[in-house]
């Protein structure tokens, strides 16, 4: 496997930003998880304060997958999509506008010509889909590699942001995740399979059989990361995990999504490890196998809102919650300065 570089978030800066939340103009402790969240962003800008997050990018990495039979909606969803993305008029761009937030769409495989989209949405592009991970592996040998050096790229290409956050697109993408999951830590479909677009009864029960036969299907093939995205992955996934990697490499804080970012934070970190000390869970979404990815992680989410939608969404609504953070520690009062 490569081997990757990552630095080690700034420890005196994290201590001195302990030193100085200890003596604001409150009692001790009392904005809770705001504190930490400050201590942490002054650790990763290595400077306390920590500096204002003006610059937050989100990178929606989109893809279709062999087993999106089993979702609520058809494939062709992910090609319109992506047209709804580059409209401004998706969950993601609107909520993203409210705070501020760029968002670009990257077409790592999207089933379609991608004809009239801008060149920079299909630059990165590796193929047309995924293969159906219960019948048939992902991806042909080499692309999960492929796919992983393009998020390195596109996490190159983002690297002046002060916070970047990996959304996805991708009608069937926590199916693949719930098994990725599975394979990563040796857990029964069972128990990591959600609803998804909002799956119940029999659909679910045909969702969790396809998810047991990918499992049974690349048993054996869990080790190496690259060959779990390779036999139950995908391209887009294996984009954003090089994505994580990169950012953490250029020591660039991350906002991680729902499950599709865990699932890729996972795989990010056991190819990188130390990669996690660089990301935060912007939220918890209602798929049990991103419980199991963030406490695998040790990642516990800023917020809690029931959200299953995607596309960067929820990690875009914890910005608001960081920027709190990093204001309390700049401009609060101070104890010692009290008449």
């Amino acid at each position: 496997m490569p081997s990757f570089a990552i630095p080690v978030p700034d420890a005196a800066a994290h201590a001195a930003a302990l030193a100085r939340l200890d003596g604001l103009v409150k009692p001790l402790g009392s904005l809770g998880r705001l504190e930490e969240l400050a201590a942490w962003l002054s650790a990763a800008h290595g400077v306390v304060p920590p500096r204002p997050l003006d610059d937050v990018r989100v990178v929606v990495f989109a893809g279709d997958h062999g087993v999106s039979a089993q979702s609520a909606y058809p494939r062709e969803v992910t090609a319109a999509m992506v047209r709804v993305f580059l409209a401004g008029r998706s969950g993601v761009t609107v909520l993203a506008a409210q705070v501020g937030a760029r968002v670009r769409v990257a077409d790592i495989a999207v089933d379609w010509d991608g004809a009239g989209v801008p060149d920079e949405v299909t630059a990165h592009k590796v193929r047309r889909g995924s293969g159906a991970i219960d019948v048939e592996d992902a991806l042909a040998p080499g692309e999960a590699r492929q796919a992983f050096e393009a998020g390195r790229a596109i996490a190159a290409e983002e690297s002046g942001a002060d916070v970047l956050v990996p959304g996805d697109m991708g009608i069937g993408n926590t199916t693949v995740c719930a098994a990725v999951v599975a394979s990563s830590l040796g857990l029964p479909a069972a128990e990591v399979v959600g609803t998804g677009t909002g799956v119940s009864g029999e659909a679910l029960d045909r969702k969790t059989a396809v998810v047991a036969a990918a499992l049974d299907r690349a048993a054996g093939r869990s080790a190496d990361p690259f060959e779990r995205l390779t036999a139950v992955g995908s391209a887009c996934l294996a984009a954003t995990t090089g994505f994580l990697v990169e950012a953490a490499t250029r020591g660039i804080p991350v906002l991680l999504d729902g499950i599709f970012s865990a699932t890729a934070a996972v795989l990010a970190r056991d190819l990188a490890p130390g990669a996690e000390r660089w990301w935060l869970a912007g939220h918890r979404s209602t798929e049990p196998a991103q419980a199991f990815a963030l406490k695998a992680l040790g990642l516990t989410p800023i917020l809690d809102l029931g959200l299953r939608l995607g596309e960067g969404s929820g990690a875009v609504q914890a910005v608001p919650t960081l920027r709190a953070a990093q204001t309390i520690i700049a401009n609060m009062g101070r104890l010692a300065d009290l008449e």
